[in-house]
């Protein structure tokens, strides 16, 4: 906290309706002092001028992403605590953000106390996390490894590139191979996880 006891938190946000009536709300509460910007170079202007103790970061922002803004941050000012607050709820957004440096991640829809307790914990040294979210996190080490699978490295790497959504073209671009090298680690891939396609390949590796 500053001197005065108050957390000062940068509200970084690009739907106006949102970010004004959310740092309007800080306003009125005791021990929270709140900025809002529009966009990630706005926010790291303002956090190169002003010290904060939280950043609270959507993730669709214009230009630089809300990922993208979290390593930043992390990377120049490094005890500066990022809360990601976004209707995101997907794995890869999650993990994404998780390791960009981001130490919590609620959604928009949660009660607007679960918000201001969150800004709260990730000041303390927690990280705190809508349910849905937590449960989610949880659930990825539950599931086997592509390692336990029989995937070599190169495999579990097609793999993730296949889950992107990229074409046999784009991963052999990526990983540096000819698109029948890609081809055959796809080959090789589906027999080990006992797979016909790439949907199914893609559920086994997010546990569906």
């Amino acid at each position: 906290m500053t001197m005065e006891g108050t957390i000062r938190v940068l509200l970084v946000e690009d739907n106006a309706s949102f970010r004004n009536g959310l740092a309007l709300l800080l306003e009125t509460v005791p021990g929270i002092k709140g900025h809002a910007c529009a966009d990630a170079q706005e926010a790291l202007a303002e956090l190169a001028r002003t010290p904060y103790e939280v950043v609270v970061m959507d993730i669709d922002l214009p230009g630089m992403n809300g990922i993208q803004c979290t390593r930043t941050i992390k990377e120049r000012w490094p005890k500066v605590q990022v809360l990601m607050c976004t209707v995101f709820e997907d794995d890869d957004k999650i993990f994404q953000a998780l390791k960009a440096g981001a130490t919590g991640y609620v959604v928009k829809q949660a009660p607007i106390g679960e918000l201001l307790d969150a800004i709260r914990q990730v000041h303390l040294g927690g990280s705190p996390m809508s349910a849905g979210i937590a449960r989610k996190v949880v659930n990825t080490f539950h599931q086997p490894s592509m390692a336990q699978e029989g995937l070599t490295q190169r495999e579990q790497e097609v793999l993730s590139l296949i889950a992107e959504g990229l074409t046999v073209k784009e991963i052999a671009d990526r990983t540096h191979v000819s698109n029948n090298t890609v081809r055959t680690h796809i080959r090789h891939i589906y027999e080990k996880l006992h797979v016909r396609s790439r949907v199914e390949a893609v559920n086994r590796l997010r546990g569906a």
